[in-house]
């Protein structure tokens, strides 16, 4: 099941993540591997979405954001051109008022949904970004594939992460839950109160309680984009997803508490005036 972007009516309206590609559902031989792991609703709550979402975030948070005034303009890619409300820094929780959200296509095929947004910004910042998602016809794998195209004025420089949202069959975070890496992992905070690195992996010992969260920047990974290739088991009921993309990773943040776990990784864009660059993750979905 997927949500269609749409100003007016959309399940997700915030501006903290890409507006396409938002999955609520997705059931494979029996097993759930996304879902609504949030107690509270509203379209313009910054985290009020489900499954493998992604967030383009600049160094300042949006671009031009730092440069803007308040009430000036600043741009999120997926999401549009938005307006500076105050002199803080960047807060990714906070909803800034979307004064252009460009024009979204959506073209529906039998195995895939298209997306594309273009956006032509008074900043220089213009693009026309595709995402599709597309089911393979005889494996259990969805790819997210990318293309973004600047046809402004200036540079695209920015990271994006899929936050996932992983919720197997709606189990609490805790024991038999396992990320698998093909690094070995170093934390650079620690996995308390329910978690530990295990050579290339990161196990939950305790079950997480509300409130509880499990959260640490990852680094240990190599400039080669086989690192982007992890792994996600619920040993106790056989469900798992594998993720991999073709890109290095530039960062890697891991997020969990007892509804979901999200591991996110990062890969860096930098995208002169007239390119292209595009890039696909996989995620193969299994059952033991």
């Amino acid at each position: 099941m997927i949500y269609l972007p749409d100003p007016q009516n959309g399940y997700y309206r915030a501006s903290r993540f890409d507006w396409s590609g938002v999955v609520p559902c997705l059931t494979y031989k029996g097993h759930t591997y996304f879902g609504v792991w949030f107690q509270h609703y509203d379209p313009m709550i910054a985290d009020s979405i489900t499954g493998p979402v992604e967030e383009f975030r600049s160094v300042d948070g949006g671009m031009h954001y730092a440069d803007a005034k308040p009430g000036e303009l600043f741009v999120k890619i997926g999401v549009g051109t938005l307006r500076k409300m105050s002199d803080k820094p960047y807060q990714f929780m906070t909803h800034y008022p979307l004064v252009d959200g460009g024009r979204w296509k959506v073209k529906v095929k039998r195995n895939e949904v298209i997306f594309t947004q273009t956006l032509r910004s008074p900043l220089g910042i213009a693009y026309v970004y595709e995402k599709i998602l597309k089911l393979d016809k005889d494996k259990p794998i969805l790819t997210l594939e990318h293309h973004l195209k600047n046809t402004g004025s200036v540079a695209i420089d920015t990271e994006v992460y899929d936050h996932d949202f992983f919720m197997l069959d709606n189990a609490p975070t805790g024991p038999g839950m396992v990320i698998h890496f093909n690094f070995p992992p170093k934390n650079d905070r620690p996995l308390d109160p329910g978690a530990e690195v295990v050579g290339k992996d990161i196990v939950y010992r305790q079950e997480l309680q509300t409130k509880q969260t499990v959260t640490s920047y990852l680094t240990g990974f190599s400039d080669s984009s086989s690192d982007y290739d992890f792994t996600l088991e619920n040993t106790s009921s056989g469900a798992g997803v594998e993720q991999s993309g073709d890109r290095p990773l530039s960062r890697f943040n891991l997020w969990s508490i007892r509804p979901t776990i999200c591991p996110e990784a990062y890969v860096h864009l930098n995208i002169l005036p007239g390119d292209t660059q595009s890039w696909n993750i996989h995620y193969h979905f299994f059952t033991k």
